[in-house]
């Protein structure tokens, strides 16, 4: 099945020779962050008149298509660092940021109910751990009542930012999953069934009993998952919440950072969410139409001035006005138009 989503928001006016006109906003990339464009999209359309078609199709896709320059703007959870940002003459900034949770299709489990620690987690998808009543997991859920069956473990199949750092989590988390898979958009998984974009891998956790995945959390809201918790770097159990997300994303030193290229996973903290993370956009500093690149920039700077509030009722974290600041000085110096 395909999961690929794309937000089509129409609302162009035919150009004419002497009526200036409103350049089509095109991107494509991250399914993390669909939920967020997708509602600002909408209201952005209702308020200007103009559309975005963003495609949802994984942030390696989106860095694929963006090098090609085959879409204005590019979105990718996984940032690129500084040398390859310089070597494809691209800008990158932070967007919004979330958080990523492992979800289960346990019966009888609650949302919340299950905990894992890091290791526990990496040894499931080492394949080292099968069956949900494994004593690595009982001594975790001593109250939690497991069945015998075997884990059917799913993860991504396409190039993803949200694979990125699920897996540079696991590999902070476990030694053994750092020296055998390591970290990346698209990894050589031991074990699981792959599937394609956040969305895919919600449905397969939904249609199959006795499942594992991860996903972005307002996904596992959206569809009615049952996430779980996490045992964070200070060795607390917490929940999925924004406030424990703000308490990660709270240790982001942006300003310091070449190309805004920060990971917030593992981060330290009584109450961080140990899988919290940004998600980017690319645009090119010298684009081939510049008249895109202008109303792409315009989406975008609307989108820190007025959408804030719809972020956060899906459970994004807006990024902090300073950096929204340091961005659009970024844009100024850099993006030609």
């Amino acid at each position: 099945m395909n999961f690929i989503k794309t937000i089509v928001a129409a609302g162009l006016v035919a150009a004419t020779t002497t009526a200036a006109f409103a350049a089509d906003i095109t991107g494509a990339g991250a399914t993390f962050p669909f939920p967020i464009y997708s509602k600002w999209a909408d209201a952005y359309k209702k308020e200007t008149g103009n559309g975005l078609n963003y495609q949802s199709i994984g942030s390696g896709g989106g860095i694929k298509q963006i090098q090609a320059k085959t879409v204005t703007f590019g979105a990718s959870d996984a940032p690129l660092k500084a040398e390859q940002l310089e070597k494809d003459g691209l800008v990158q900034w932070p967007m919004v940021m979330g958080a990523i949770v492992p979800v289960v299709n346990i019966e009888g489990v609650k949302p919340g109910e299950l905990v894992f620690d890091g290791e526990t987690l990496a040894s499931i998808y080492l394949g080292k751990i099968t069956k949900w009543d494994d004593t690595a997991i009982k001594k975790l859920n001593p109250n939690v009542k497991l069945p015998s069956d075997a884990i059917t473990v799913v993860r991504r199949s396409d190039g993803s930012g949200t694979t990125f750092n699920f897996t540079n989590y696991l590999s902070k988390a476990s030694a053994d999953w750092k020296s055998k898979v390591g970290e990346g958009t698209a990894v050589e998984w031991p074990v699981g069934v792959g599937a394609k974009g956040n969305e895919g891998v919600s449905g397969n956790i939904s249609q199959t009993k006795n499942s594992i995945g991860y996903v972005e959390y307002a996904y596992a809201k959206q569809n009615k998952l049952t996430y779980t918790g996490l045992v964070n770097k200070a060795g607390k159990p917490v929940q999925p919440t924004v406030e424990a997300f703000q308490a990660a994303a709270s240790n982001a030193d942006w300003a310091k950072a070449p190309g805004y290229y920060v990971i917030l996973t593992d981060q330290p903290g009584d109450k961080s969410w140990p899988i919290t993370a940004a998600t980017f956009i690319l645009m090119h500093k010298e684009a081939t139409d510049k008249a895109a690149s202008q109303e792409a920039i315009k989406f975008f700077r609307w989108a820190f001035k007025n959408g804030g509030k719809a972020a956060e009722e899906l459970d994004y974290i807006p990024m902090p006005e300073g950096v929204v600041t340091l961005i659009e000085k970024t844009w100024a110096a850099e993006i030609k138009s």
